[in-house]
């Protein structure tokens, strides 16, 4: 297998029902990760892109969160609706999708 072009996160992290921080699994992690690896298969882009579930990556009010590398592009609130647009324009034509981004002031 060749070494993947892109690196897909996307956090699945789950906290108790009623937890103050939330959490990206509670707002549907787990059917964005689902429609990435779908996705993935469906565009023929097996070996050039992996996808990782991961535990918390950070800013839990912005998500559900999904980073790629090696861009270093982190997206928030992504739906199953936006996964095909990230793979479209993102990892397809090389165009980061500026209206999911999250935004610098998120790291202080």
């Amino acid at each position: 297998m060749p070494k993947p072009k892109y690196h897909i996160l996307v956090c699945k992290n789950t906290r108790p029902p009623g937890h103050p921080k939330g959490s990206c699994g509670e707002r549907g992690a787990m059917g964005i990760l689902n429609q990435f690896n779908f996705g993935v298969m469906e565009r023929s882009l097996m070996g050039k892109v992996i996808v990782t579930p991961t535990d918390c990556l950070g800013p839990c009010q912005m998500g559900p969160t999904v980073v790629v590398y090696p861009d270093g592009v982190w997206y928030k609130s992504v739906t199953e609706a936006d996964v095909p647009v990230i793979l479209d324009e993102h990892i397809g034509k090389g165009k980061p999708v500026d209206r999911l981004r999250m935004p610098d002031e998120v790291w202080g």
